[in-house]
Formats: structure tokens, sequence, C-alpha cells
């Protein structure tokens, strides 16, 4: 019994250091928060070793098939963990200048990991909807987290109540799965379709509602409504942390349903994925266009980014799950960047929000404008940057099953998103600065965001490395 319990060990180390950092924080004076800081990001990286140390050679289901240790879980779960230390360290000095450098924002955004985590080697419909909740109830707290603020307040009421409805919805797709099935395990699941067959109203019924539970999550359209309103409303720290690794787990969540549980009724679901795809491609760029505020605009961006992984998803090709892999993680590194920028020009009093703020930043700091440069070339799909070799191995995939249309409204599409991008671009390098203060943020910041920034342009020169292990995840 207990070696079922090594697999789960990195879930083990973490729920235990949250119960750490909880207990130190309630000890620690307030002007000494930065040991609960260091003690979260500790957690981090001590989860992160644990996790290759005790990952089997082979896949290894325990826990009477509710956990699964394979190699999607091990580098989603990686990539989870990295992030979510850049996210800390960004959102570390946008904290302490508003006085909400608080133990509650890391011991969070710790549990949402920990439910990201239960996610990615979920291999129950329990245990897939418990991490998913534990990480939902966790952002509905952050996003409320500045109590003072009614935008914050009235962002977080929006979230949770279209989660819930999110949620509910889900679960009633889940349920009507076991009841056709009989089971909750996804590999049961995927036999029994094998061998009675998938024309059933029930199944279909059930495998509606879960496509639309998890759109919301993802918030692709129609079911994105909440996604713009929560990046601007909630703190930038939050938005932060709502927008990167979150759209990891799901993925991840969408790959184990759809893919593993729900394989047989590939076709069936193929056809909702396109749709959603198209209309997320067409209304995040298009809307993303009329947008002044840069997390807005991200937040539209983000919509039109989902497009593309639900497109490689739907192509249904192992060269398809590995494009979408690979470009979520692309994604969520871009993202944890866009907004690390927005906390570098943040100070007290000001939230650099808005694409005006942007403006003549080369002047200030060259480095950091290329930064930026390198984030909205690589999420406007520009050579030589990652956000390319995404776009193009997903278009790539999507040909390959010959849905030629598709990649030809995700083309057009891309070429209109690159307009918002470009423009930001434009705005650094060619338009008078308003803004003469220094950057306040410490060196450890600064490197940390210049590494994010390198990252991206490395991954475009030299992709082969992470695809290779997206293919390995998804080979099943």
């Amino acid at each position: 019994m207990l070696s079922e319990l090594v697999p789960v060990l990195p879930e083990i180390v973490l729920l235990a250091a949250i119960c750490g950092v909880l207990l130190v924080d309630l000890w620690v004076p307030a002007e000494r928060r930065q040991v609960t800081y260091l003690l979260a990001q500790a957690s981090l990286i001590i989860t992160l070793v644990t996790l290759f140390v005790v990952q089997p050679e082979a896949p290894r289901v325990v826990l009477h098939g509710a956990y699964i240790a394979d190699d999607m879980s091990l580098l989603l779960k990686a990539a989870i963990l990295i992030i979510t230390l850049l996210v800390f360290v960004y959102s570390r000095p946008y904290l302490e200048v508003r006085g909400m450098m608080q133990g509650e924002y890391l011991v969070l955004g710790l549990c949402g990991v920990l439910g990201m985590m239960i996610m990615a080697s979920g291999y129950n419909l329990l245990s897939l909807y418990l991490g998913l909740e534990l990480l939902a109830l966790c952002q509905y707290a952050m996003v409320a987290f500045r109590r003072d603020s009614p935008r914050a307040s009235e962002a977080a009421m929006k979230y949770f109540v279209l989660g819930a409805l999110a949620s509910g919805m889900l679960l009633y797709g889940m349920s009507l799965l076991y009841g056709m099935t009989g089971s909750l395990d996804i590999m049961e699941i995927h036999n029994q379709l094998v061998r009675e067959g998938v024309d059933h109203l029930g199944l279909m019924l059930g495998m509606v509602f879960v496509v639309v539970g998890m759109a919301f999550k993802l918030g692709a359209v129609p079911f994105h409504s909440w996604v713009p309103d929560v990046y601007e409303g909630a703190p930038t720290a939050v938005s932060l942390y709502i927008g990167a690794a979150p759209k990891i787990a799901g993925f991840v969540l969408l790959m184990r349903l759809l893919v593993e549980g729900l394989g047989a009724m590939h076709a069936e679901w193929q056809v909702i994925l396109a749709v959603l795809a198209v209309a997320s491609l067409v209304i995040g760029n298009v809307v993303a266009i009329a947008q002044t505020n840069l997390k807005r605009m991200l937040a539209y961006s983000t919509i039109s980014h989902v497009g593309f992984i639900l497109l490689g998803v739907l192509a249904g090709t192992t060269q398809g799950y590995a494009s979408a892999t690979f470009y979520v993680i692309v994604y969520s590194l871009s993202t944890a960047a866009a907004f690390g920028m927005i906390v570098l020009l943040s100070r007290r009093g000001h939230e650099a929000e808005e694409l005006s703020d942007f403006k003549g930043l080369n002047e200030r700091s060259p480095w950091f404008a290329l930064v930026m440069l390198f984030v909205m070339f690589s999420m406007a799909g520009v050579p030589p940057f990652a956000g390319f070799y995404a776009k193009l191995s997903v278009l790539r995939a999507v040909v390959q099953v010959e849905m030629v249309w598709l990649a030809v409204i995700a083309v057009i599409m891309s070429i209109i998103g690159a307009f918002y991008y470009l423009r930001l671009v434009k705005m650094m390098y060619f338009d008078e600065r308003h803004d003469d203060a220094p950057l306040q943020q410490g060196r450890g910041f600064q490197a940390a965001l210049s590494a994010n920034g390198v990252a991206i342009l490395a991954l475009g020169f030299y992709p082969a490395a992470l695809m290779s292990l997206c293919i390995a995840a998804v080979s099943w």
C-alpha cells in the first residue's frame, strides 16, 4: 500500500509545505513577510525536485485508478511549477508596494498549484473534478483579494457565478457518463465506449455538457464573457496567476476527458471543438483590436490562443496533441512575461495597464522594450520566436487531417491579430514617452523577466527539445 503513495509524493510534499507556510505566516511579523515568500518558493522547488525523483519509468496507475503518473503529467506538472515560480517572482514587488503581500496570496496560489497537479494526474472523474474545484475556489478568492476594490469584487462575483455554472454543467456531464458506462475511471470509460459503441443519446448529451463545462473553464467563445472582466478587475498579480499556469491545467483536463476518456467519440466532439475554435479565433482577435487596456487586450488574446489550442486537439493525431501541448506551454510563458512587464512599469499609485503607459519605453529601457517585443512577436506568431513555431505546428497538424479550411481561417485571424500586437511595439519604439519615472523593480525581478524573454526567443530557435518531450508525453 505504501508503494502506491510513492508516485503521489509530489502532491503530498506540496500539501505539507502549504500547511507549513500557513503556520509560519501566522507567527511572522508583517515587516518580515519575505520569509513566507521564500518558503513558498522553496516549496515549489522541492516539489519540482521530488517530481523528477519519484517519476516511474513506465506509466503507473495507483489509488484504485484515481491517479496516473505518466510522461504527460510529468511534463505539464513541471511546466506548472516553473511558471508559478516566475509568477510569484513577478507578483512580489506589486504586492509589497500596495501593502498586499500577505500569506493568503501565497497559500491560495500554492493550493491552486496543488489542484492543477491533481488535474494533471487525475485518471478518474472524481479526482479530476476535485482538482478543478480546488483550483477554481482558490482563484475566486484571489480575484477578490483586494477587498477595498469595487472592481475586484465585481469581477470575483462574475467569476464565481459563471464558474459555478460551468462546474455544474461539467459535473452533470460526468454524471451522465457514469450512468451510461457504470464507471468513473477514464480508461474503463474508454474501454466501455469501444466495446459498446457510442450511438446513444445519453452519451452524446454527457459529452456535450463536458465540453461546455471545459469551454467555460478555458474561456472559449461563447463562454468567454468572464475572461476580460476578471483580467481587468483583478489585481495585476492575480491576473498574472490566472492567465498563466491554470491554462495548462485546463488543457490537461481536456486531454484526459476528451482524448483519453472519450476518444471513441472523436468524430462527435471534433465538430463541437471546430465551432468553438473558429468562434474563439474570430471574436478574440477582432475584439482585441478595440481595446485600450492592456489587460483586456491580453484577455481577448487569450481567447484567440485557446482557439489555436483547440485546433491542435481536434486534429486527433499525435502531431496535433503534441502541437497543442507545445502551444499551451509557450503561451503560458509568454503571458507570464507580458503581465510581468505590466508589473515592471507599475509603481505606488500607478497601474501601468493602459497601452499608452508603454509609449516611449525604448527610451526609458531599451532592454525591456526588447523583451516586450519578444513577447508580442511571439504571441503574434512572428518568426523566429516560439509562438511562430507553435502556430505553425498546429496548422500543420490541422492540414494533415485535411481540414484546410480551418487552417485558412486561423491564418487570416492571426494576420488580423498581429495588428494589436504590433500596435504596442509601435508605441514602445516610435511614440514619445509620457512617463520618465525610473523602473523600480529589483535585480532579481529584472533577471527573471529577462530570462523569460530570452527563453521565448530560444524556444523559437531550438523548439525540437521541447517538442520531442511533448510528443513523448502524448504517445500512448
